[in-house]
């Protein structure tokens, strides 16, 4: 099979990359093994919250900005202020043209609430979701916390309590249906998606709709899990119209709605522009010169090559086994391509959990335009871009998200311009 680019990944990263190389007219293959980390979603994703020093960032441009000046290493560094910024402009574009309806500013984080209830700063949230302009400032004094009886994955009590640290009063509601029975035999199947599923059928929803009207009343705003719209798309609209209070919703631990309906949306829109996407394969191996990918072979096609002019690894980190640890080094699986990391093996990580781990900020070794390397000299055709890049802590700097998009679009740039 001969494409004009083949990624490795269907994550955000790969995902992205793709779609703007086939708006270009590119003839472009996704190749992903399954669920990427888009799955665990919030339904925010972050640009830039704090410095590698701990300085918390108001505005993420002005921040990257300052990154180039003290982390070099950093994927935004290698990028730059100047493009980080104009990529940073046409991501909401790139993400509504998929169907995913986004509002944020990358010049001025704002505030997406947390399943535990907390805030945490973010530059773009999907509409619908939560959020406050300054951290603990939500707009209203009395709220109703409204959960599915038997749905472990949603904590009122601990919403509650964070929302009255800022005055706010909470009541609490649970509902129930007949249609959930059959998944609450089984406690393991009481998950947000197949919730989400009852829900999309209209007689449950306007149920639904019935339910939170009769539980709200006196109150500001209902606080709802998001445990509606995985078929539909107009299931909140739908849900708000028939509701006379201000409707919110709230992540809930993992599988995520909003997360499974992001992927959904991107792959839809990456097969539109003529993408072809191989899901549930996986890359094994690659056929190289010392400085060029040939070709590469997966586990469905056996001995079937994918040949590209260019190639672009989105393989993610270690949670997609993007990078795999051995007991004295950091291994890329695919092409065996140079990483970076520290030497020994005791610097990786510190036994204290919340501590910045050294291991976040291992990755692919690259040149400044995100091109892989193995041993020592540069694979001319072959990028990296997202999560498995090193110099930076996704976690600490609340950067993973926006490196993803950000080195997405600027290894699209790079192939564009180089054909």
């Amino acid at each position: 099979m001969r494409f004009d680019t083949v990624i490795i990944g269907g994550g955000l990263a790969g995902m992205a990359c793709g779609i703007r190389l086939a708006e270009a007219g590119k003839r472009c293959a996704i190749v992903s093994q399954g669920q990427s980390a888009l799955h665990f979603s919030s339904g925010s994703f972050e640009l830039l919250s704090r410095l590698p020093d701990g300085t918390t960032v108001g505005d993420p441009i002005a921040g990257i900005a300052e990154l180039e000046k003290i982390a070099p290493d950093h994927p935004y560094a290698t990028i730059g202020a100047a493009r980080c910024e104009r990529y940073a402009q046409e991501v909401p574009d790139l993400l509504r043209a998929a169907g995913i309806p986004v509002y944020g500013d990358c010049h001025r984080n704002h505030f997406r609430i947390t399943p535990m209830g907390k805030t945490k700063a973010a530059w773009l949230t999907i509409d619908g979701y939560l959020t406050a302009e300054e951290a603990g400032c939500l707009p209203f004094n009395k709220v109703c916390i409204v959960n599915v009886e038997g749905f472990l994955d949603f904590y009122p009590e601990f919403i509650a309590e964070e929302f009255r640290k800022h005055g706010i009063t909470c009541q609490f509601a649970t509902i129930n249906f007949p249609d959930l029975e059959q998944i609450r035999k089984n406690p393991s199947e009481m998950r947000s998606a197949n919730i989400a599923r009852v829900f999309d059928h209209e007689k449950n929803l306007e149920a639904l709709a019935a339910k939170i009207r009769d539980v709200a009343t006196g109150c500001d705003a209902v606080i709802l899990p998001a445990i509606i719209g995985l078929t539909r798309d107009d299931s909140f609209e739908v849900l708000k119209s028939k509701v006379n209070v201000p409707l919110y919703l709230l992540p809930t631990l993992p599988p995520s709605i909003p997360g499974i309906k992001a992927q959904q949306a991107l792959q839809r829109r990456f097969r539109l522009l003529g993408g072809e996407y191989f899901l549930g394969d996986s890359v094994l191996s690659a056929q190289c010169d010392t400085e060029y990918v040939q070709s590469v072979y997966t586990a469905n096609h056996g001995d079937e090559p994918f040949e590209a002019d260019q190639f672009v690894l989105a393989t993610g980190s270690f949670f997609s086994k993007g990078l795999v640890a051995s007991p004295d080094r950091i291994i890329e699986p695919v092409f065996d391509a140079d990483t970076v990391y520290t030497p020994s093996r005791a610097d990786w990580y510190t036994l204290h959990f919340f501590d910045k781990q050294n291991y976040q900020a291992f990755g692919y070794a690259t040149d400044a335009h995100l091109r892989l390397k193995k041993g020592g000299e540069v694979l001319t055709n072959l990028y990296g871009a997202g999560a498995g890049l090193a110099g930076f802590y996704p976690v600490q700097e609340g950067c993973g998200a926006g490196v993803s998009l950000l080195t997405a679009l600027y290894v699209a740039d790079q192939i564009l311009n180089r054909q």
